[in-house]
């Protein structure tokens, strides 16, 4: 069975007596784990390390070993910028990105997003969104953390896009997801970034579209049947993994 893995807010190195934080050392003790025992810490900078736990009086301390630069992130990187659907369907498709490798996500306030966000509720489920990005990359065997931004425009979050090739989710477009990442990946033989867009329940609006179009952003279908929201951005980062061999 494999060593269980956490993430540690503070910096951790090599041969370290580290006392664990108290939110994580509140999680050790939940998960019932015992002096001697082996775990894995990593702070989200790259690496982890393996370290024994130990309890002194009230406290949990990890005596650390040496750093392994073990890395699990794709060759390239995925940008996932998601209109903000209903519900609590951004936690499936949080989960499933950090997973799937997506280095960060844009959060976009649609103009059709049903979900409205805004001071200490924007602030409450920007945190709940951090942690889900925590537990799942625990989960996965990650050891950097994907990126996550407050909610913003459709405008800004053009603007604060990686630079690369960007991919508007369309059903109507003419071309499709394999026909437009093939062509660019012969212009550019080693494509590094890419920017999926994906919009909420019913779509992005006219104006969002027109703005697209002035932003070099190109609409592709992902074959003959209409996603929803939450299956779209998982399906498209899955699918541009494999179509680049990242």
């Amino acid at each position: 069975m494999a060593d269980p893995r956490f993430y540690c807010s503070e910096p951790i190195s090599s041969g370290q007596t580290l006392e664990l934080p108290a939110a994580l050392a509140h999680h050790v003790r939940v998960r019932r784990l015992e002096a001697g025992s082996m775990l894995i810490l990593f702070d989200g900078k790259g690496g982890e390390i393996a370290g024994t736990l130990r309890f002194q009086d009230k406290k949990a301390v990890v005596l650390l070993g040496e750093h392994q630069p073990r890395e699990s992130e794709l060759n390239g990187e995925i940008t996932l910028l998601q209109g903000l659907p209903a519900g609590d369907k951004m936690d499936w498709i949080i989960e499933k990105a950090v997973e799937l490798g997506v280095t960060r996500i844009l959060p976009i306030a649609a103009n059709r997003s049903v979900l409205k966000l805004a001071g200490p509720r924007l602030e409450k489920r920007l945190e709940h969104w951090r942690a889900i990005v925590v537990s799942a990359s625990e989960q996965c065997g990650r050891n950097r953390l994907m990126q996550i931004s407050a909610p913003q425009s459709f405008e800004q979050a053009l603007l604060v896009a990686p630079p690369g090739l960007r991919l508007l989710c369309d059903p109507d477009a003419k071309q499709t997801l394999g026909e437009q990442l093939t062509a660019e990946n012969k212009m550019q033989k080693t494509m590094r970034s890419v920017s999926l867009l994906i919009g909420p329940e019913g779509g992005w609006s006219a104006e969002e579209t027109s703005v697209a179009a002035t932003q070099q952003v190109v609409t592709v279908k992902f074959g003959l049947r209409v996603l929803r929201t939450e299956t779209a951005g998982i399906a498209l980062a899955a699918a541009t993994t494999a179509l680049l061999g990242w």
